[in-house]
């Protein structure tokens, strides 16, 4: 059970590693501090899992704010954007489930 309460938060740190490099943060940065993050998810401490549920958070913010900037450059552009703003809503949604799945309850 605690594998499979992880792998909806394995998925989403993966997609902020990519969302961090396509944000521009340096490759020797990002993939590493990737990693790092996918090792400490399967650490059960309670602080480790507190702080991974923290960056999720984080990341789940940092997607919505992804969807607003790119939601009002296709605006301003006059081109479509409600399936954007779908597809990147529900990539939040998704982040925030697995930061509540990590955290929610204690192992």
């Amino acid at each position: 059970m605690f594998i499979l309460r992880r792998l909806p938060a394995f998925i989403a740190l993966l997609m902020l590693g990519a969302l961090s490099l396509r944000l521009g943060l340096p490759f020797l940065i990002s993939v590493p501090a990737t990693l790092m993050l996918l090792v400490l998810l399967f650490i059960p401490k309670a602080l480790v899992q507190t702080i991974l549920a923290a960056v999720l958070w984080c990341g789940s913010l940092a997607w919505v704010g992804m969807a607003w900037m790119r939601v009002n450059e296709r605006m301003t552009f006059g081109q479509p954007w409600l399936r954007l703003a779908v597809i990147l809503g529900a990539v939040a949604l998704f982040t925030a489930w697995s930061a509540w799945l990590v955290r929610g309850k204690r192992n």
